[in-house]
This record gives structure tokens, C-alpha cells and sequence, in this order.
């Protein structure tokens, strides 16, 4: 499974509109943002790692102007830390990554007063951006790029799902990549404080799930930032399989 989760990084990556490959590295280069969130390198599984190959990663991400970033199945680059710390690298973050098939998933129903949809046009896409943005801490300010961002995610296969409370406003949202050989990781859950401890984030989470096993996905993955995260997608069914790891050069 460690395999077929970082393969499924690489394929989503490649779909970047600048995508860049260095050595054994894809970079998933956006030109349209910043975010490091969204311009990062993840290792080819099974690729052989050198230092001379974190050089030349690094090197194209100064050339796309980009911080040096790498999220990875620790598994599958068991040599790759070591590399990074030694290029100067730092760790970011460790996460463990949960996964869930059609026979763990269960689907709770909406919690009463929010109705979940698929966002049908950039008004919406907007409007769930936001309501991620809001979620996770930030301020509001999604742009017309993050809506072509989502639009596009949609039109390739993946899935957008936003939570509308009774007054019309999105109450949280989520979605997933296009399944690469069945496989699709799903990212963004999050629920604006107003709309917390409702139930909203476990249903969002099964919905996006549903909508891909529906579609051509076999296998949905997503990470849990931590011991909280992790019970409420464990109670609609995935189950902690293996190991990330983020790292970053800070200019």
C-alpha cells in the first residue's frame, strides 16, 4: 500500500500545470500560486537517492522560484531523510496516513440544517475555498485562480464537496485528486469554528469518499494532523496504515 499511495503523489503532482522532473524527483510547480502547500516534490517509489540528485531538486525549485519543499511515504525513500538533513533540510511535520475502501467506509447522513453538494460554479468554489481557508486558521481571500484550480480538479475525475447551512453560506468542505490506478487522496477537510462539533467534518470526509468509490476509485487516503483529526475519520472508516513525512529549506 506505501507504494501505491506515493505513486498515486507522483501522478498528482505530474498533473501540475508546470510540473518539473529532477533526477528521481517530481515537482509539482503551479504558477498561478506560491503556496507551499501546493508546490512540492515527492520522490519516484523505489528510486535510487544521492546527494547529487537533492541538489539538482533544489536547484529547480530555486529556477521555478519555489521553496524547496518534499512531502513522501516515508517507506518509500528510506534513504532520502538522511539526504535532506544533510543538504539542510528540516522536518516539517510526520504524519501517519489513514485509508479506506468501499467495505470500511460508513456514511453518516447530513447533520440537520447543512445539505451537501458538489460546487457547480466558481461562486461556490469560492465560497468553499473560504470556508478551508477560515477552517484551518487563516483569513479569508480566495481568488478566481483557486476557483479554475477546483474546476479543473473536478473536470479531471476528482471530487469537490461543500457543506451549505440553512442560511445559505458554506459550512465547510473537502475534496480529492483524480484516482490514479484506483487510488485518490483526499485533502482539505475543514469546518469553520461556527460549524464545529456537528458532525460536519466526518460527513464531509465519507461523502468525498463515497463520491470517489462511486467513480473509478478503489482506495481513498488522507492524513490526520493529529489525535482528533484522526478518531473522526475512523469513525466513517479508514484506518491508520503507514507513515508520511514533510521537510523543507527555509530560504
Amino acid at each position: 500500500m506505501d507504494a501505491r499511495i506515493q505513486q498515486s503523489v507522483v501522478a498528482n503532482l505530474l498533473t501540475r500545470p508546470a510540473a518539473v522532473q529532477a533526477g528521481p524527483f517530481v515537482l509539482g510547480i503551479d504558477p498561478a500560486t506560491t503556496s507551499p502547500g501546493i508546490n512540492y516534490a515527492t520522490p519516484r517509489p523505489g528510486s535510487e537517492i544521492t546527494p547529487a540528485a537533492v541538489t539538482e531538486m533544489v536547484a529547480a525549485f530555486r529556477a521555478a522560484d519555489r521553496l524547496p519543499r518534499l512531502e513522501y511515504v516515508t517507506s518509500s525513500a528510506l534513504e532520502l531523510e538522511k539526504h535532506l538533513l544533510a543538504a539542510g533540510f528540516t522536518v516539517e511535520a510526520r504524519h501517519d496516513y489513514l485509508v479506506c475502501t468501499p467495505e470500511t467506509l460508513v456514511v453518516p447522513p447530513a447533520p440537520a440544517g447543512f445539505d451537501l453538494r458538489e460546487p457547480a460554479t466558481d461562486e461556490q468554489r469560492i465560497a468553499l475555498v473560504n470556508a478551508q481557508i477560515i477552517g484551518f486558521g487563516g483569513d479569508p481571500g480566495a481568488t478566481a485562480e483557486d476557483a479554475e484550480r477546483m474546476g479543473r480538479l473536478q473536470s479531471r475525475g476528482g471530487v469537490s464537496v461543500m457543506a451549505v447551512a440553512a442560511d445559505g453560506t458554506c459550512a465547510g468542505g473537502g475534496q480529492a485528486v483524480p484516482p490514479n490506478d484506483g487510488v485518490s487522496e483526499v485533502a482539505g477537510i475543514a469546518v469553520p469554528p461556527a460549524h464545529r462539533r456537528r458532525g460536519l467534518a466526518a460527513a464531509i470526509t465519507a461523502r468525498v469518499a463515497a463520491a470517489l468509490f462511486a467513480g473509478d476509485g478503489t482506495v481513498a487516503w488522507l492524513e490526520a494532523s493529529g489525535p482528533d483529526a484522526g478518531r473522526i475519520y475512523e469513525r466513517v472508516g479508514f484506518r491508520p496504515t503507514g507513515k508520511r513525512l514533510y521537510m523543507v529549506l527555509e530560504n
